[in-house]
């Protein structure tokens, strides 16, 4: 089996919630069809550079799956007439890097800097 990784935008208008069942729903459909998801992260509401079907924001999800290519094409199928998916982009990969993505590795470094001074006027 292949090694891919998975990146979709979901509409602004549901829930953090409703986001991460949309990541364990396509990666129940990957399972179900011979592959497996190796890692899955939310990454959250993020503003885009342009709208997006009329959305300015997205929920964004990153997937790391080991899958055969028929389980891949399925769950690409199964998000291309989802209502709430706006965008898919996989990534056929030779390894999976190990720990979180540079994502969610720069808002951890946001995260230690501390809280911001007070601006002066």
């Amino acid at each position: 089996m292949a090694l891919y990784e998975h990146v979709f935008i979901a509409r602004q208008d549901i829930s953090n919630a409703q986001a991460e069942g949309l990541i364990e729903h396509f990666g129940q459909v990957l399972t179900d069809n011979g592959g497996s998801v190796v890692d899955t992260e939310y990454w959250g509401l993020k503003t885009m550079a342009y709208k997006i079907n009329k959305n300015r924001k997205g929920h964004y999800a990153f997937v790391k799956s080991d899958a055969p290519a028929p389980a891949v094409q399925e769950m690409e199928r199964l998000m291309g007439i989802h209502d709430d998916v706006m965008r898919v982009m996989t990534i056929k990969v030779r390894e999976h890097e190990e720990g979180p993505s540079a994502v969610i590795q720069s808002k951890n470094s946001r995260d230690d800097r501390g809280p911001r001074r007070p601006r002066r006027d």
